[in-house]
């Protein structure tokens, strides 16, 4: 891959965000928690990531087009998985936590990021490690966070959507909270470039993004799903029909063998 002056500009800015990013888990955020009060401290944490990430987003030149509305409640928020991208595409229009696999740790720069930014990560197969983590969900939904999971458990090329594991919506049923589905629609040269699957890694796909003249992007929020007396079955196939029915323009059959 040539690394032409424009894409080596972009590369420096990234570099510097990732600084920015290290100075402000290392030093600002614990400052913020020692100077100010827990809902204070969060409200200020949380618009400095959100800052960071649309500073982020402008540096690799998402243009990102919005359906539907924004949830006004507190939501487990579930979408399709294509790409690392799609945290920046969710995470810039609210606050949130994000669900995670317990790789992303490994990642240089990013996961020390990613676990500063309180993102919950998960150990598939590891059934202790899981009921930890839809315990800490159960916790934030009830501290009137918002939480954002990507229930296929892996990315896809977009063209698809994976059967959702239904253990991930159990915390919304405990806690009574809606259920947000998004869809994430990567458009034009980013249809086939954006997706982060098999053998890709991070460094190596980030260049390829910042060569790129624009991510054309589409995110979809679609109505919300009450909760109350449904099953997690039930509200994880509903949320898929919904994300399924957007990305692909059909009507998914509801299956009741969903990933526990």
């Amino acid at each position: 891959m040539k690394l032409t002056p424009l894409v080596l500009y972009k590369l420096v800015r990234v570099a510097l965000l990732f600084l920015i990013g290290l100075v402000i888990a290392a030093i600002l955020f614990p400052l913020i928690n020692l100077l100010l009060t827990q809902k204070a401290a969060k409200n200020t944490r949380d618009a400095i990531k959100k800052h960071w990430l649309l500073w982020f987003s402008a540096i690799i030149k998402l243009q990102i087009s919005q359906q539907g509305e924004l949830p006004e409640q507190t939501a487990l928020l579930v979408s399709n998985h294509v790409s690392w991208l799609d945290i920046i595409v969710i995470g810039r229009y609210l606050p949130a936590y994000f669900v995670a696999k317990s790789d992303i740790l490994n990642w240089p720069v990013i996961g020390y990021l990613a676990r500063q930014a309180g993102t919950i990560f998960i150990r598939r197969g590891d059934k202790k490690h899981i009921m930890a983590t839809a315990e800490r969900m159960v916790w934030l939904l009830k501290q009137n966070s918002n939480i954002i999971a990507f229930p296929e458990g892996t990315t896809t090329s977009g063209d698809e959507v994976l059967n959702f594991h239904a253990s991930l919506f159990q915390p919304a049923l405990l806690t009574k909270s809606a259920i947000q589905p998004i869809a994430i629609e990567y458009l034009g040269a980013a249809k086939t470039l954006a997706p982060f699957i098999g053998d890709d890694e991070f460094v190596p796909h980030l260049l390829k993004m910042l060569t790129m003249d624009k991510i054309e992007v589409k995110i979809s929020f679609l109505p919300m799903i009450n909760t109350v007396g449904k099953t997690r079955v039930a509200v994880c196939n509903e949320s898929r029909a919904m994300i399924v029915g957007q990305v692909m323009g059909l009507e998914a059959p509801l299956v009741s063998n969903a990933g526990e």
